[in-house]
């Protein structure tokens, strides 16, 4: 058994893209699942750095294993950086992925394309029982669409196009997708620190 490492998310598109990504490490990766009773602190941090740090030393504090945090979202630049730090509650508390990305449509009507630049933002934050803490973060250029296309994915990925790739987010594969994202792009510096340590023979 490998060394236990907690996700401190109970979204199930990011356990997957984690665990994913991660393959071929010597790593139990266990969910909240796992750990019925635990409730994780508020994010009240002002970036994702800082709510990604609040979840882990939350999780880490109460359990005694490691725990990996992710904050991550949108930012879109007509709008200031939102909806940011609130990209899944955009819409609401509780809001569906649809009710959140038809907010931001409805916000950015009317608006240019040279001015519906946006990009995800991820940091993952691992924090091990003794304390130590890593920070790693990734990020992904691309344009809000007027209206959604494809059916993979979650989130905001229907109406995120990347322009290098000639698709939103959604019509992405999943092997297309973890090679670009922002998310795997923090999983890959998080993969390349874990490497040395628990690469499977």
């Amino acid at each position: 058994m490998g060394t236990k490492i907690l996700l401190a998310t109970a979204n199930r598109g990011k356990i997957k893209e984690i665990k994913d990504i991660l393959e071929g490490l010597d790593l139990d990766i266990v969910t909240l699942d796992d750990y019925p009773g635990l409730s994780l602190p508020p994010e009240d941090g002002s970036t994702f750095r800082e709510n990604a740090l609040i979840k882990a030393r939350g999780a880490a504090s109460k359990t005694g294993v490691a725990v990996l945090a992710d904050d991550s979202g949108l930012e879109v630049d007509f709008l200031g950086g939102l909806p940011g730090i609130r990209s899944a509650r955009y819409a609401g508390t509780g809001a569906s992925d649809k009710e959140n990305w038809l907010k931001l449509l409805k916000e950015l009507e009317g608006v240019p394309e040279e001015k519906r630049r946006a990009r995800f933002r991820c940091a993952l934050a691992l924090v091990w029982p003794d304390g130590e803490e890593e920070v790693f973060e990734g990020s992904l250029d691309g344009v809000i669409l007027g209206e959604p296309r494809g059916g993979h994915g979650f989130g905001y990925d229907p109406v995120f196009f990347i322009p290098g790739m000639g698709k939103t987010a959604a019509e992405l594969t999943p092997n297309e997708k973890n090679s670009v994202s922002h998310r795997a792009k923090a999983l890959e510096k998080l993969k390349n620190r874990l490497e040395n340590r628990y690469k499977k023979s």
